[in-house]
């Protein structure tokens, strides 16, 4: 875990014109649709008035902010070009010519930093597979391979290999890797030095995904945004730059396949979304930093949902924002919020700590991969270990059999050759046993052991229910990552995948 002093001041509610009635509201409405949140922080005028996590997410962990990182490679983009190092109508064949394909259409030989930051090449829908399937070494060579139904500039289409040539291109003219120029001209600066990328089997970052920053870090940027690029008295990024990513640069519609959310039929600038107030910049599953300048306002949550956008933006728009710019509630209604802040939480697996009979021992199991949303692969072993308690206890004093310890006993789970997790009974466990951590708690429900293993730094959980009397195992996903389905992918740091986002 990453410990840094704030980035950002605190107030209250009632001090900052935000009603802590609002705020209550959105947590009430939240729980209400049961809604899995991670974390919310609200700021206005600067100052942090509300913020939580729910265990056994923290402030200091970064999140993947999935989609939401193509907002920072905007910002990248526009420094190199306030640089003098890139332009808006410089073309893709220009800045990468050794990255063309021997053969494309004279429009792919157009397509200008304007499209790909505006996502107007003419694409009809997201080009990232076609791409992928037509130049499986290389993403830029088959993005300018994938057929343009429509006029450059004419049409919006939600396109992700838009925003990895956009890196490329901005990789190439800066000559620093993008991570590397947005920490030296953006993050450093701010005071954010925990920055985490995922990249593809390459090496290269992703772009248009896997960034992970905390909470806060995303409601500083979100501020810097707001006050049109200034930190702290300095100037980070141009004033024109900001209102140009910002503001609207072409018409929106309704994706086919997309949820009916009139946020994202509100316009789209340079990968920002206008919203039905201020923009916003959006990852899957959930990730949102909403900027509202009018009222002086950003709001950050990241969460693991499975529906539109709209199911959190819906919330927000119709229980907090109302209570923006109001007169506050006083103190009193302060406090009971900031404590009810403080005590959010997931739950944990409810069951004993050990099972009976043959099964109060450990356990061995196979995994069914045919489960729907598996994270295993059909056969892998699995193993459940009772461990004693931290203390030293477990056993009933004379060496014997492990006993039912409560909170503080725990099991060892072993899924295959690489993965061991920890995971704790009545209490959150953390283990990281390929380099990213696994928080993790378990019980067992009859015959079964059930265990909730959270890869902390994104949005994803894994269920594990080990049937002790079939001697099966299955391992779903509660969200299957964009980037596969393959658990050990996702406990491995920093993450490589080939470039199969959708």
């Amino acid at each position: 875990m990453h410990t840094q002093r704030a980035l950002l001041p605190r107030s209250t509610p009632t001090a900052s014109g935000v009603s802590a009635r609002a705020v209550n509201a959105l947590l009430d409405r939240l729980e209400e649709q049961e809604i899995e949140c991670h974390s919310l922080m609200v700021v206005r005028r600067g100052h942090v008035v509300a913020e939580g996590w729910w265990a056994p997410y923290t402030p200091d962990r970064p999140h993947l902010l999935y989609s939401l990182t193509k907002s920072f490679t905007a910002i990248a983009a526009g420094l190199a070009i306030a640089d003098g190092l890139l332009s808006l109508d410089d073309r893709v064949v220009d800045v990468l010519p050794d990255r063309i394909p021997e053969e494309m259409s004279d429009q792919a030989r157009r397509i200008t930093v304007h499209h790909l930051l505006s996502m107007t090449a003419g694409h009809d829908t997201d080009s990232l597979t076609e791409a992928w399937e037509l130049e499986p070494t290389d993403l830029v060579k088959g993005y300018l391979r994938v057929p343009f139904p429509h006029p450059e500039g004419t049409r919006h289409a939600y396109d992700n290999a838009t925003t990895y040539v956009l890196a490329r291109m901005v990789e190439r003219a800066t000559g620093q890797e993008l991570p590397e120029f947005l920490d030296r001209r953006l993050l450093n600066p701010m005071g954010i030095h925990h920055a985490e990328w995922d990249r593809v089997a390459s090496g290269a970052s992703f772009g248009f995904h896997g960034l992970h920053l905390t909470t806060e870090a995303v409601a500083a940027f979100g501020e810097m945004l707001r006050r049109e690029g200034m930190w702290e008295g300095r100037r980070l990024v141009p004033r024109d730059w900001v209102r140009l990513a910002t503001g609207k640069r072409i018409d929106t519609f309704q994706v086919e396949g997309w949820s009916d959310n009139p946020d994202v039929l509100c316009g789209y600038g340079y990968q920002f979304w206008r919203s039905r107030h201020g923009y916003h910049g959006a990852g899957s599953f959930g990730q949102f930093c909403l900027v509202v300048p009018e009222d002086e306002l950003v709001i950050v949550l990241t969460a693991a949902i499975a529906a539109g956008g709209e199911t959190l933006l819906n919330p927000v728009w119709e229980c907090l924002w109302p209570g923006v710019g109001v007169v506050g509630d006083g103190a009193q209604e302060d406090t009971a919020l900031a404590e009810r802040l403080r005590g959010l939480a997931l739950p944990l697996v409810v069951g004993a700590g050990s099972g009976s009979g043959a099964t109060s021992g450990s356990v061995e199991a196979r995994a069914d991969g045919s489960a729907e949303d598996s994270a295993l692969t059909d056969g892998v072993a699995v193993k459940v270990e009772p461990v004693e308690r931290a203390d030293g206890g477990g056993s009933d004093g004379d060496g014997a059999a492990p006993v039912d310890a409560g909170a503080g006993a725990g099991w060892r789970l072993r899924l295959g050759d690489t993965i061991e997790v920890e995971v704790g009974h009545g209490e959150w466990r953390e283990s990281s046993p390929l380099g990213r951590p696994v928080t993790a708690s378990g019980g067992w429900q009859g015959e079964k052991f059930v265990a909730d293993l959270y890869v902390i730094t994104t949005p994803h959980r894994v269920r594990v229910e080990v049937d002790a009397e079939a001697g099966t195992a299955v391992a779903r996903w509660n969200l299957v990552p964009l980037t596969g389905p393959r658990l050990e992918l996702h406990l491995r740091h920093p993450l490589m995948t080939r470039v199969d986002v959708a």
